[in-house]
């Protein structure tokens, strides 16, 4: 319950605020990272500190199968999603997923990108309300409730075919 009702707010307030709040910090490396709410225009409009995210976008095909189990539930699920522009799991799963959702003709209003920084935690504490320990975390919702996750690459390596099962199930 207390974390539907925290990813509720934190949903709202995303779609509420339309405005892009995020802030561009230098790491411990010197890097710029991203903190806050982020789209993937962002992302793809810095190719020189974020150059990854169209590389791994291009590189990825995903299967009909999986394609097609996103596009049955494209107006029934929302993703939340917890990433870091420093870590390189994110920089394989984020743009493979954004690259999903736009083949099933997802509208992008219905994923919410969070950064986060090295330490996995934020100021208005959803990570840690959310029990975010390890970036990425995709988050699949139906009505403001959780109906699973994917952390990193997965329990199998393969994100995209269990997220496609846990969307399945929202049919």
């Amino acid at each position: 319950m207390k974390h539907t009702f925290f990813t509720f707010i934190l949903v709202t307030l995303f779609f509420f605020t339309h405005a892009q709040q995020y802030e561009t910090v230098k790491d411990r490396t010197g890097k710029n990272l991203l903190k806050g709410f982020v789209t993937d225009s962002i992302l793809l409009a810095d190719t020189v500190n974020y150059n990854w995210f169209a590389e791994h976008e291009r590189a990825y095909t995903p299967g009909e199968a999986i394609i097609k189990r996103f596009s049955e539930t494209k107006d029934s699920v929302t993703f939340l999603i917890f990433f870091g522009t420093w870590c390189a799991d994110s920089h394989y799963v984020i743009p493979r997923f954004y690259k999903i959702a736009a083949q099933a003709g997802f509208d992008k209003k219905r994923i919410t990108l969070f950064g986060l920084d090295r330490t996995k935690k934020d100021d208005a504490h959803f990570a840690a309300n959310l029990a975010i320990a390890h970036v990425p975390t995709i988050i699949v919702l139906k009505n403001g409730k959780e109906l699973g996750r994917v952390v990193e690459y997965g329990v199998t390596g393969r994100f995209d075919e269990e997220l496609a099962a846990i969307v399945a199930a929202a049919k």
